[in-house]
């Protein structure tokens, strides 16, 4: 019975101008393999071509300024370098028969200057209260209150997503994702508990999501809304983002897009939350779920999302870590392998490149038989 029902992720599924051959997405995975600069390199290329089987994959998050890198050694979109180093990455992907978009990233106040050479910037000077970070020198940094961007710098952080959705396309990815979700920069204007304007982006659900339409709307505009896609994660909390309106921010945010016909919508929320499923239906865009963050999906759960309708597709994240081939091992009921969380944000190829295939296994063991 499960061996029928897993099935429906072998389906294939148009999501605007993509086809994509299955629906078991590669979720979003930072691993901090890029160059110092953040271009992108051939270690990176060698990691998502073992993975070119997901129905789609969407890129680590990807910083399209250098005012909005969070992390060391994430990769950018930001120079004409980061675009050569992924059109590397594409082509790769793409003659192995995967697809891939690129997600498109402004960490706003998840950062620390000593890894931007910039201020912090976030919706309003909001600081944290328990956070801290990761730098070129320091194992965990304090992070500074953020300065609250003016109204006159608004229009400078849409052009920055611009810019990087274009070099994305002509990067050879085959879309873009805005990343709206787990509390980085856009997400800081959805939500309440962050965004203290008082003008024309924040007080009501409408103006507090202003700035994401309008990145939305200009990303669609470059690059063809068939080939955007948009993350959220409603009411999740992630990087001590407080949401207290009860999803009306959500609400204004689905019903000012919807009318562009994206190519999907892409939320991250534990299953059978009422909001999303009133969010899949204000959208109505193709809809796939990310049911975990820090924590794996399982197969019985992957399953569910698809073949009971929660979703269109569902992206994984962990379990693809240490399975470059998850759709096989899955499909065909064989054990996965567990990958080591120690060597998620580590440098070089351990922990990211050396997973067996079932393939690679099974030979292994007729060459020791």
């Amino acid at each position: 019975m499960t061996a029928d029902r897993f099935d429906a992720l072998r389906q294939p599924l148009t999501v605007g101008a993509i086809d994509v051959p299955n629906r078991l997405w590669m979720a979003p995975l930072t691993r901090n393999r890029a160059d110092a600069d953040g271009t992108p390199n051939a270690l990176m290329a060698r990691y998502y071509v073992q993975r070119a089987s997901a129905g789609l994959i969407v890129s680590e998050a990807t910083w399209v300024v250098q005012q909005g890198k969070p992390y060391p050694r994430t990769p950018g979109l930001a120079t004409d370098a980061h675009r050569d180093g992924w059109r590397a990455v594409t082509d790769a992907v793409h003659a192995a028969g995967g697809r891939i978009v690129a997600q498109l990233w402004h960490s706003g106040r998840v950062s620390h200057p000593e890894t931007t050479g910039q201020e912090l910037v976030s919706a309003s000077a909001t600081p944290f209260e328990r956070l801290t970070i990761f730098t070129d020198t320091q194992a965990k940094a304090t992070i500074p209150t953020p300065r609250a961007l003016r109204l006159d710098e608004l229009p400078g952080i849409v052009a920055g997503y611009v810019d990087g959705a274009r070099r994305a396309i002509d990067a050879g990815f085959d879309g873009v994702e805005v990343h709206g979700a787990n509390g980085y920069l856009l997400e800081q204007f959805l939500a309440d508990g962050i965004n203290h304007r008082d003008d024309a982006y924040g007080g009501t659900p409408e103006n507090r999501a202003r700035l994401v339409v309008e990145v939305v709307e200009a990303v669609a505009a470059a690059v063809g809304a068939d080939r955007t896609g948009l993350r959220i994660s409603p009411g999740h909390g992630a990087h001590e983002t407080v949401e207290s309106d009860g999803g009306d921010t959500h609400r204004a945010l689905a019903d000012a897009l919807a009318p562009l016909g994206l190519a999907y919508v892409h939320a991250l929320s534990e299953l059978d939350r009422p909001l999303i499923a009133e969010l899949r239906e204000r959208y109505g865009a193709p809809f796939v779920l990310n049911s975990g963050f820090a924590v794996r999906t399982d197969r019985d759960e992957a399953i569910s999302i698809v073949a009971d309708d929660r979703a269109d597709a569902v992206a994984v994240g962990r379990a693809w870590i240490g399975n470059p081939d998850l759709l096989e091992r899955w499909g065909s009921g064989a054990p996965v392998t567990d990958a080591n969380s120690k060597l998620f944000y580590s440098d070089g190829p351990e922990g990211y490149v050396d997973y067996p295939t079932l393939a690679e296994e099974q030979a292994a063991e007729e060459r020791a038989a």
